[in-house]
């Protein structure tokens, strides 16, 4: 059974069979019977984790536990409003912490920011766009990866044309600014690899 937590980048939850690179959550989403029941919580927290870590295994969607949601790469969970998690992704958290833009940020400040900031898509150019930023245009979502433009899908990217005039961009405003000082979203080697 294909379960409904499979993430896009307008913040919306899908069923899909594609698993992707990145596992995250926003709390508890799902029922007993493992229906999602919601696509947000007050949960403020929205994270994006690996996979696997230190070992640890458990039933995806257990009643009563947070929501496992899936993502096709990072980019993908930046542009939905995630952002990494300080415990598997140590790394990556304090890079995205340090680059946040404004006064020293924490955990809370940033999440805080973030939840103002998601879903809520904002005017812009392609050009405007950091490398890792993702966009709407004819109603499907595209990443700007290298200088180019990729079509989202759950599977992966395949080459688009580079939209003229204003597009929507998807990732939130802040996390835009971490990318443009220089954070590298890890992205599916559809993209990553044919753009060498």
């Amino acid at each position: 059974m294909t379960l409904r937590n499979r993430v896009t980048p307008f913040s919306t939850i899908e069923a899909d069979p594609a698993r992707g690179l990145f596992m995250g959550n926003r709390g508890c989403l799902h029922g007993e019977e493992r229906n999602l029941e919601v696509e947000t919580t007050r949960e403020k927290r929205w994270l994006i984790c690996q996979l696997v870590f230190k070992g640890r295994k458990r039933r995806i969607m257990w009643p009563g536990h947070y929501t496992e949601l899936f993502f096709l790469d990072e980019a993908t969970a930046l542009a939905a409003g995630h952002r990494p998690c300080a415990e598997c992704r140590r790394a990556a958290y304090d890079s995205f912490l340090k680059l946040w833009p404004g006064k020293k940020a924490d955990a809370v400040k940033l999440d805080n920011a973030l939840a103002a900031d998601r879903c809520r898509p904002w005017p812009a150019t392609f050009g405007e766009l950091p490398d890792g930023a993702m966009y709407a245009h004819d109603e499907a979502a595209f990443l700007k990866w290298n200088g180019k433009a990729w079509r989202w899908s759950h599977s992966g990217y395949a080459p688009a044309e580079i939209p003229a005039g204003q597009i929507e961009a998807l990732t939130p405003e802040g996390t835009v600014e971490v990318l443009r000082a220089g954070y590298r979203p890890v992205v599916h080697p559809s993209a990553r690899l044919a753009s060498i």
